[in-house]
């Protein structure tokens, strides 16, 4: 799973797409049997075998429930802006170590008093190659190592909307690194724990021009460009096996985002120059997977923004469907 990480935008969400022995799993032909879905945060690396694909939708409601200040004091939010998305993850690998992947993202949200956006909203898309450049080796205590880069295209509305809402996009080409680490351990009673390490960065590459209402907070009348921060994410997950088809996942992550800077003229022609607070949250998900087979299984949980600043806590219930072919 995987997440995306352009504040002020809310994140995508996590990908799996189990990756079998040589990533530090199983696989549908290894020997251990333990069947993951995969926690709703941390990233996979590529998969295990080529020519295998893998398909994963979420469903995804987003509930804010207060403001975290600069100095990460809560308070409540009175504007809330709710929503609902669909993220699906494709996954194909190339060869035994690289895969290729694509997220599109189709949300329709909402705030209270303020009115919904224009319809459903497709997001920014992000298209990422993974390799997977150290094989995992359990006697050895050597975990699999992956790393990914790609680019997420401009296919989200930003600029010239009909209404604030409908700012779902960056209006930039924005570079995408990551990398993961995945291990899996046998305890005591042949309950599997596999642990998965990563930390993400992202660095626009281009600036938005942008007039009237953006998503970038602009209104009626103005004139510009717009660039937003780098962001990124560090975090771990932990997945306990109760039984072959039963699995507990929790994830712990920490985001961070630098502010956009926007820069031109508004509608009475006055030279504006903004840039935006930088932010952060730390972000705890506690999940249940179900796997019916090695190739098919769902997971449940939440996502929960307890600490940060400059952020909008937000409670995020979340079902996925994993498929692998």
């Amino acid at each position: 799973m995987f997440l995306s990480f352009l504040a002020p935008f809310p994140p995508a969400h996590a990908e799996n797409a189990g990756n079998g022995t040589a990533g530090g799993s199983q696989g549908r032909h290894a020997a251990y049997s333990q069947w993951y879905t995969g926690s709703l945060v941390s990233p996979s690396g590529a998969l295990t075998r080529r020519g295998v694909f893998a398909w994963e939708p979420y469903a995804t409601y987003s509930q804010p429930v207060g403001y975290l200040d600069s100095a990460g004091r809560g308070t409540a939010l009175h504007d809330r802006s709710h929503g609902v998305s669909n993220f699906t993850l494709y996954k194909y690998s190339i060869t035994d170590s690289i895969s290729v992947q694509m997220m599109p993202d189709i949300s329709y949200g909402w705030r209270r008093g303020h009115g919904t956006t224009s319809g459903l909203k497709m997001g920014d898309l992000p298209v990422d190659v993974m390799w997977r450049y150290l094989d995992a080796d359990p006697r050895r205590y050597i975990p699999a190592l992956s790393v990914f880069a790609g680019v997420a295209f401009p296919s989200g509305d930003y600029t010239r909307l009909g209404r604030a809402e409908d700012g779902v996009g960056t209006g930039t080409y924005t570079f995408r690194l990551a990398l993961t680490e995945q291990s899996t351990y046998t305890l005591p009673g042949h309950h599997a724990l596999r642990l998965r390490i990563w930390g993400t960065f992202h660095r626009a590459l281009t600036q938005a021009h942008i007039a009237d209402i953006s998503s970038y907070g602009t209104t009626a009348g103005f004139r510009g460009l717009a660039h937003p921060g780098m962001s990124g994410q560090s975090g771990f997950s932990l997945e306990y096996g109760v039984n072959q088809k039963w699995v507990i996942a929790m994830d712990l992550a920490r985001d961070w985002a630098n502010g956009a800077v926007v820069r031109g003229h508004d509608a009475q022609g006055r030279y504006q120059d903004m840039a935006g607070q930088a932010s952060g949250d730390w972000m705890i998900a506690p999940a249940i997977e179900y796997s019916w087979s090695p190739r098919f299984g769902v997971i449940a949980g939440v996502t929960a923004l307890f600490a940060g600043h400059n952020t909008a806590q937000v409670i995020s219930p979340q079902v996925a469907f994993n498929s692998i072919f």
